[in-house]
């Protein structure tokens, strides 16, 4: 029986794709900053819960360390653990661009540095990192996030060249707009008044993004798409979820990088 060790996995895609997984009959490591809240998972024969977040090294190697224990392998990670922010830049403290390449890309970074020697030693393995349409376009007041997602896509590309020769596979989910908690909590957002100049435009934005909410994803589609990159045997890298992604990026590639800004200005 395969094994996938899933970060993030107490709500949104993570916690989806755990139980997407576990159905198919995997096992599943649902790694979690806070194990002691959950419940329905636990109760899931195949599905082991562990502490794990990201920024600690030392949860990490518990966790794959229980893993193996536990599964005897891990055959998959899923790094989907991830940090959303929207904002205007200048009002962006350093605080705050600091956690999201933290979460979104040394934390990433970390996990797949310590489960590589696992991998290399069963001469197999895969790494799927959960990417966004964020990391092939951009949209206004989401420049951090942007880098950090550009970032992702930019590693996972490179990786996968001196990963093939050892037989570990690297792939990129990018979904578009998904109905999670990103955009809802106060804390995902970095705006200060004090910068006058951009109120009108923050609000005509954010008007704007509001009338997107009604076209998005489910979680558990893109569990479904995670699923698919896992076990279709093919060596493709990336995995495009959802028709405002595959419009948006497909605009990118199609029109060049003049006629994407224009369009999307218009658009806000």
């Amino acid at each position: 029986m395969n094994t996938i060790l899933i970060t993030g996995a107490s709500s949104g895609i993570g916690r989806a794709t755990a139980l997407c997984f576990a159905k198919k009959g995997w096992n599943v490591i649902a790694g979690m900053r806070s194990p002691e809240n959950e419940t329905e998972l636990k109760v899931i024969h195949n599905i082991m819960v562990t502490r794990l977040d990201v920024e600690d090294k030392e949860s990490i190697q518990e966790s794959i360390m229980l893993g193996i224990e536990t599964f005897e392998e891990i055959n998959v990670l899923l790094n989907n653990a991830g940090h959303g922010s929207m904002g205007i830049f200048e009002a962006a403290t350093e605080e705050r661009i600091r956690k999201q390449f933290d979460v979104n890309v040394f934390g990433l970074m970390s996990m797949t540095q310590a489960v590589l020697p696992h991998f290399r030693a069963n001469k197999k393995g895969m790494v799927i990192n959960m990417s966004s349409m964020g990391g092939k376009i951009t949209l206004p007041l989401m420049s951090v996030y942007h880098a950090s997602k550009f970032a992702v896509e930019g590693f996972s590309e490179a990786l996968s060249y001196e990963l093939a020769p050892q037989n570990i596979t690297v792939k990129l989910i990018e979904p578009g707009a998904v109905n999670t908690a990103f955009g809802r909590r106060p804390s995902d957002f970095y705006f200060d008044d004090k910068f006058e100049d951009y109120i009108q435009y923050r609000c005509q934005v954010m008007q704007a993004l509001g009338k997107l909410k009604a076209e998005m994803l489910s979680p558990e589609k893109v569990a479904e798409v995670v699923y698919l990159a896992a076990t279709d045997g093919s060596s493709q890298l990336r995995y495009v979820v959802g028709e405002d992604a595959k419009s948006l990026i497909n605009l990118r590639e199609k029109s060049g990088d003049e006629e994407f800004i224009k369009q999307i200005s218009q658009m806000f």
